[in-house]
């Protein structure tokens, strides 16, 4: 397959670990059993624990036949088990929810996933959806700049501001090395023409403390340990939910986006229960409950969360696949380097 592809603008959208267990099974498309009785699948998700139960509880209402069980670990920790498996005799899981595109890509070009195009497909952004059908997104999720607002009274709206020698010593983000939309992000800013190499040793200059995770990066700017942060924009609407003084700004040259696809693997056995979590993931009630967790849908006709801007209020950066699959680790290497 190609993995050459470049994602376009979205503006307004169109129309370690542990086990959870749970039951459900059925055709997606009308509820009725079409596994023929009780059926497992095992599903690797980097989702934190507590939305993976409620995405699994949400499942089992729609698919009461069908057991998930479920394996969450970091991206990074997800692809280090995953190539082990793949060593070792194959892939345990049926079902991949984590990351980004190109780690996706990187899985149909060695022949990992499953051709599957979920139903409903036309009432999807068409920019998170495979073309050549080997996986879905399943959220937007754009990095944005955070800031304390009882620390800063003017934040920073580009990522520009962010090397003033003002910041220094006030920047938290996480470790590529560990986060899979960290080194997708790494990648999109080595390879954007108004940033690039320059601003990443710009900033690294200004000290920025190294969360492993986006998680850490978030409590660290609400609890005031760092008043700025690099970080996904969800974890920031939730922390300001519960009336943590935090805030978003999105940088005016841009904000790159993971959209946390869901792919199914080659070797499954259990295709047919697989395809209807994936078609779960992806429709409205699926949806609904992403918007529920402060997420930003990939269908247009389930609202997005309490206030969160428009698709057409952002400013996306659409980078092209194959450079980012090509230059990622060039860019985590780098970012190692200036950082760590």
């Amino acid at each position: 397959m190609s993995n050459h592809r470049k994602l376009s603008p979205l503006f307004a959208l169109a129309g370690a670990a542990s086990l959870v267990l749970a039951g459900c099974a059925a055709s997606p498309a009308d509820g009725d059993t079409a596994t023929g009785g009780a059926t497992t699948i095992t599903l690797y998700t980097s989702e934190p624990q507590e939305k993976a139960d409620a995405l699994v509880a949400a499942f089992n209402e729609a698919h009461p036949d069908i057991t998930v069980e479920v394996f969450r670990a970091g991206t990074g920790d997800l692809t280090a088990r995953i190539a082990s498996e793949q060593e070792s005799g194959g892939v345990q899981a049926d079902v991949l929810l984590a990351a980004d595109a190109n780690t996706f890509e990187n899985y149909a070009a060695d022949d990992l996933l499953l051709e599957y195009t979920p139903a409903d497909v036309e009432a999807l952004n068409p920019d998170v959806v495979d073309p050549e059908g080997y996986y879905v997104g399943t959220r937007i999720i754009p990095t944005v700049i955070a800031y304390n607002t009882t620390m800063i009274d003017t934040p920073p709206t580009s990522c520009a501001e962010l090397t003033d020698p003002e910041y220094a010593d006030q920047i938290v983000m996480p470790n590529p090395e560990v986060s899979g939309a960290a080194a997708y992000n790494a990648a999109v800013w080595y390879n954007e023409s108004s940033l690039g190499e320059q601003w990443l040793t710009d900033l690294a200059a200004n000290n920025p403390v190294i969360a492993e995770s986006n998680g850490p990066v978030s409590q660290a700017v609400a609890t005031g340990t760092q008043p700025i942060g690099i970080v996904v924009d969800y974890l920031v609407r939730e922390l300001e939910a519960q009336g943590s003084p935090i805030a978003v700004a999105y940088p005016e040259e841009g904000v790159p986006y993971v959209s946390q696809p869901a792919g199914i693997f080659a070797d499954t056995d259990e295709a047919e229960a697989s395809q209807a979590f994936v078609d779960f993931l992806v429709s409205a009630e699926g949806q609904q409950l992403a918007v529920e967790q402060s997420y930003l849908p990939v269908r247009g006709d389930v609202g997005t969360p309490e206030g969160a801007p428009s698709m057409d209020e952002i400013e996306i950066l659409s980078p092209d696949l194959e450079t980012i699959n090509s230059t990622q680790d060039e860019a985590v290497e780098r970012f190692r380097e200036l950082f760590l």
